[in-house]
């Protein structure tokens, strides 16, 4: 099978690449590097042995988008490019909206235009906004969204179901919430457990229809978590600032992975200390 890969030198992206290589298949990867570096490239290749067909644009170009569509028989999709700051989003809006939502319009058209019968969207829990209820099941209905890359998302959704600051701190957003130690929870996910999860997504998913499948460890880690747990495994010291609460954030919002496990077979494998020390191994690569 022949994958066609949006924003597949992204984070998730790439390593959604290194898993379909490593699986046999073949990968085409459309990204501009706008959220990624070209030596991206080089680490896939290092990793798997095996070279993606690269192009160097935004999908928001319709004639380039098209003309990889028509220059490679694809079997499927898997849709990662996007902006994908939530703070940036409540500032830039307009960037988003046009980015997001038109990519995945053009996706979606040329798709339909040479017959590509398979898609499986990367979208974000924001479009659950503050949920009534966590963990987070599939049938959880989407709420009003908090923030626009959330409100994106929920849409990019709807349209894919209609078709078929630099600073040397982190800064950690609010320690008021109702939470353990007053930061936000999440479900953090390693990148390889999600890059596997995507890949699954293609091989079970197979029948018509719109499927939707939450990803996560179904356990809440907040940011103070992260960042001790991040300081104890690398051996580092992470300066951090506690700042005011960042519009469109919310208090706690975490998986119930179970319908992956029953569908796709998908269990999150890697824990926080894995996260951890992958995500620095990584991150040391672009440190020059």
């Amino acid at each position: 099978m022949n994958i066609l890969v949006t924003g597949g030198t992204g984070y998730i992206g790439s390593h959604i690449c290194v898993e379909l290589l490593e699986s046999g298949y073949d990968v085409v990867v459309i990204d501009d590097f706008s959220n990624s570096k070209p030596d991206v490239l080089d680490s896939i290749y290092k990793i798997t042995g095996k070279h993606v067909k690269f192009y160097e644009f935004n999908v928001l170009d319709e004639e380039k988008t098209e003309a990889v569509f028509k220059e490679n028989k694809l079997d499927a999709v898997i849709h990662c490019a996007a902006f994908k700051a939530v703070g940036e989003s409540v500032q830039k809006p307009i960037e988003y909206y046009t980015n997001n939502l038109m990519t995945t319009l053009i996706v979606a058209k040329m798709m339909k235009k040479y017959n590509v019968p398979s898609i499986v969207f990367s979208s974000s829990a924001t479009v659950y906004g503050d949920p009534e209820v966590v963990p987070l099941t599939e049938d959880c209905k989407l709420g009003v969204t908090t923030n626009p890359y959330g409100s994106t998302k929920a849409m990019m959704e709807r349209i894919l179901t209609d078709v078929q600051f630099a600073n040397p701190e982190l800064g950690v957003f609010g320690d008021d919430y109702d939470t353990p130690d007053g930061t936000g929870v999440r479900d953090y996910i390693h990148v390889v457990d999600l890059a596997k999860g995507h890949v699954l997504a293609i091989e079970k998913y197979n029948t018509p229809g719109v499927h939707i499948c939450n990803l996560g460890t179904g356990k809440g880690y907040s940011v103070l978590d992260i960042v001790h747990a991040f300081e104890r495994v690398n051996g580092i010291k992470i300066p951090y600032v506690i700042k005011p609460r960042r519009p469109g954030d919310i208090a706690t919002c975490y998986a119930d992975p179970t319908r992956a496990k029953e569908q796709l077979g998908w269990v999150a494998e890697k824990n926080l200390d894995d996260m951890c020390r992958d995500t620095w191994n990584f991150a040391k690569q672009f440190i020059k």
